[in-house]
């Protein structure tokens, strides 16, 4: 039976890649929506025929199709699974049938709100490696794509902060308020993935905070946890369109395998009040992906390609046009973006006004805090149970 349904992704993907801008209003005269077990759905033919695009929904079990030419919305039955104009999405609930006819859960209109600060998040740092490979450790390969970006943006005039300018542990709460005490900001989070169960697994994906009621894109189905004891998210809609304005720039410029747009419940996002997302830049335990994530070019077209994805999201309310999708990027023939001077160092580089907002005993290693209950509270696992 289907459950309520508050702020979920089923559609709100589709409306990020085609009808995305903050003046967006749509009119409830122009949607059908239909009442099953007493909670809001649209048929897949409303949705084709608001947008204009063509959709399909093929049989429950048969394998998606990702050349999308004909068909730019193609969904399941019983699924959540969906390749909207070229890029895997992960939906909250799974399409239904009713009568003949496929439905989707009804969602809110994504928008944008203003973004003049990006918060650049490297993963882990100091005496947390997070991943390592033979070529090296997560924790500095995501540092590296973060100084590169950082000079990207600014040259767009977009104030840049780092959570971490050097190779030093800032706590997961650190990092969350670090975001929202900066006006205007985005949150970027940039990591690397990793597997024990598959060695050949490999490609990009990228998560936001998963609606309150909804389950995680790794979770079988809807729990009662997800349904009545997890939070959402007021800024969902803004999170879940920079997330597809980055994925879409990352899939048409690196080409590597599409994971998907997903929801999850990481600390840093369920932490972060404002637009936040998690990206996840391919697997250190995959032998061929490990060893071009060590290449610092390609580190650099990666720091590239999320810049452009995030001018993309800051440029939506201002252009009112729909954002670049894969195929767009494709087209496109782009230039190698530039490389700035990596610095080194430790809590010194930290910007100032970081120091001031948490402290400089947030930066220390943890062997020199003062309470051993609060580093064990800090390390917690990243994943709310």
């Amino acid at each position: 039976m289907p459950l309520p349904v508050k702020r979920c992704s089923v559609l709100a993907f589709v409306f990020a890649c085609l009808a995305l801008t903050s003046s967006i209003a749509i009119a409830a005269a122009e949607w059908q929506v239909i009442k099953i077990n007493g909670h809001d759905y649209l048929s897949v033919d409303n949705i084709s025929k608001f947008y204009g695009l063509p959709a399909e929904v093929v049989p429950s079990g048969a394998k998606i199709q990702t050349d999308t030419t004909d068909h730019p919305l193609e969904f399941v039955g019983g699924s959540r699974e969906a390749i909207i104009n070229g890029a895997r999405s992960w939906l909250c609930f799974p399409v239904i049938e009713q009568e003949g006819k496929s439905f989707v859960s009804r969602t809110d209109v994504p928008n944008v709100g203003k973004a003049q600060t990006v918060v650049l998040d490297p993963g882990h740092g100091g005496h947390d490696k997070g991943q390592v490979s033979r070529y090296g450790a997560e924790k500095d390969f995501a540092l590296d794509v973060a100084r590169k970006l950082r000079p990207i943006l600014q040259a767009k005039g977009l104030r840049v902060i780092m959570t971490r300018e050097g190779d030093y542990f800032v706590p997961l709460e650190v990092r969350a308020k670090i975001a929202n005490a900066a006006r205007n900001s985005i949150f970027v989070s940039i990591h690397f993935n990793a597997t024990n169960d598959d060695p050949n697994a490999t490609g990009f994906e990228i998560f936001s905070f998963t609606p309150r009621g909804a389950p995680s894109t790794s979770d079988g189905g809807v729990t009662a946890s997800s349904v009545n004891m997890q939070p959402g998210s007021s800024v969902d809609a803004q999170s879940l369109a920079l997330s597809a304005c980055i994925y879409h720039s990352l899939l048409g410029q690196l080409r590597e395998y599409d994971r998907g747009i997903k929801r999850a419940r990481f600390a840093v996002l369920r932490l972060t009040k404002v637009p936040a997302v998690l990206i996840e830049g391919g697997f250190l335990t995959e032998r061929g992906e490990s060893k071009l994530i060590s290449n610092k070019d390609w580190r650099a077209k990666l720091a590239g390609a999320i810049g452009m994805g995030i001018e993309n999201y800051q440029a939506l309310p201002i252009k009112k046009q729909p954002p670049m999708l894969v195929a767009d990027y494709r087209r496109e023939t782009k230039s190698a973006p530039a490389e700035p001077v990596a610095q080194e160092g430790g809590v010194k580089e930290a910007d100032a006004s970081l120091l001031e907002l948490v402290g400089r005993s947030a930066f220390l290693p943890p062997q020199q805090k003062s309470s051993p209950a609060q580093q064990s509270s800090l390390e917690s696992a990243p994943i709310v149970p």
